[in-house]
């Protein structure tokens, strides 16, 4: 990889090296996701024995626990954090530990094994969206949870334990580093400007138009400055929302409009590539003038090594204004 510069994230301080490479997806580590037939599979429509009892459900016939569902929300049958935990903080010494209290949850995002985020239509995506929502705000009543992470493995390199297409949600009990890292730069920008850094990035990116991929009156998708691989993406509201739980159904259809467009173009760019979805919103206690919440999607399709582990530099080949050109030429084709 040839050096074109360094670039620093205005919004974490975070470095990257971009390189000069044309966006050749032939050249990238291509393992694409490709879903084959899974008896077996738990998350499968009539397989509802096999999982947790549901928590949340939209459906169109049947009953509870049974076939008939678009979307369903059952709690990880490994959860990584549990509800029923005491919080608990125990000190030694210079070290600090915290009880394993929160709560996990998988929606399935359809009961068809063979669909994926990318393939439903917007109304399948907003009820994705939907159940997101709704059970963050329903998890937001227990005072012991600081922050709420929504994420998406798809594919078993991005560390998707399941190949059926579904999305997690996590309640904390702690604000994650990488998350309190980005809202003290919103929060730095905000008092010295007295502006939303979001929204000024978003100003500049439409004003400047090379890194815009897609928008749409209530959303724009773009390739941020300092992307950390090919073909990373954000998806932004253009109207100031600190908290993604926060959203109607209205604006939950239209980030689904825009996400199925996004996901679908890099799809054909990458041939259904793995990737990492996170939905950033504002911790429970902060953000509440000076945070804006946001969708970044990640393709995995570069590795990564010592020299990342090293420095926290991240190697991105592409340059991300050539990476939304090629995505702005393949159009909104679902």
């Amino acid at each position: 990889m040839t050096v074109s510069e360094y670039r620093r994230d205005p919004v974490t301080g975070r470095w990257v090296v971009i390189g000069t490479e044309p966006p050749r997806p032939a050249d990238f580590d291509r393992e694409p996701v490709r879903l084959a037939p899974d008896p077996q599979c738990p998350l499968c429509e009539g397989h509802e024995a096999m999982t947790p009892p549901e928590l949340w459900v939209d459906r169109s016939s049947g009953g509870p626990n049974g076939p008939g569902w678009h979307t369903r929300v059952i709690p990880n049958h490994a959860p990584m954090v549990r509800v029923e935990t005491v919080l608990d903080r125990l000190g030694e010494g210079l070290f600090d530990k915290i009880a394993g209290v929160g709560a996990h949850e998988v929606v399935v995002e359809s009961p068809r094994h063979e669909d994926t985020l990318a393939s439903l239509d917007d109304d399948g995506i907003a009820r994705v969206l939907w159940a997101l929502r709704e059970r963050t705000q329903d998890l937001r009543r227990d005072v012991r949870f600081r922050y709420f992470l929504l994420f998406k493995n798809h594919g078993a390199v991005a560390g998707a334990a399941l190949a059926h297409s579904h999305t997690q949600l996590m309640a904390l009990p702690v604000v994650p580093r990488e998350v309190q890292v980005e809202v003290d730069g919103a929060r730095a920008h905000y008092v010295a400007k007295e502006r939303c850094l979001f929204c000024d990035i978003i100003r500049q990116e439409e004003d400047d138009g090379r890194r815009v991929i897609a928008h749409t009156p209530d959303m724009v998708a773009l390739a941020p400055f300092a992307s950390r691989s090919p073909f990373e993406t954000w998806i932004l509201p253009r109207r100031h929302a600190v908290r993604f739980e926060d959203a109607s159904m209205e604006q939950c259809r239209g980030l689904a409009q825009i996400l199925g467009d996004v996901l679908r173009r890099l799809d054909r760019a990458l041939e259904q590539p793995p990737y990492s979805l996170v939905i950033h919103t504002a911790p429970v206690a902060e953000g509440h003038d000076f945070y804006h919440w946001h969708v970044e999607i990640l393709p995995r399709v570069t590795r990564t090594g010592s020299l990342e582990w090293a420095t926290g530099f991240h190697l991105n080949p592409t340059r991300p204004e050539d990476a939304a050109q090629f995505l702005r030429q393949l159009g909104p084709r679902s």
